[in-house]
């Protein structure tokens, strides 16, 4: 499972400068929603609109801060994304 790679990986960032910052803050956001849909195999109309919200207002920064650090970041933020993804299309409860 994807979600279980990525947990079991080193995070490559250590929030030493703000480009770090904006990515663990985007891997702890999404982290959260994560660990709520497991434990209910859904979503929430709440962490939907959180996600919908998210996703419309786009992931620049976060792209910008992975161009700008390199590998491994980049790879650990495509993770991300794609775990985003999966996430938009859980069902409500």
């Amino acid at each position: 499972m994807l979600w279980n790679e990525h947990i079991h990986s080193p995070s490559p960032v250590g929030a030493r400068d703000s480009r770090e910052q904006e990515v663990a803050l985007y891997a702890s956001w999404v982290g959260s929603i994560v660990e709520v849909a497991l434990s209910r195999g859904s979503i929430d109309a709440n962490l939907r609109k959180m996600l919908d919200t998210r996703r419309a207002e786009g992931n620049e920064r976060v792209f910008r801060a992975a161009g700008e650090l390199g590998e491994p970041v980049r790879s650990y933020v495509a993770r991300l994304i794609a775990i985003e993804d999966l996430l938009a299309q859980l069902p409500l409860t």
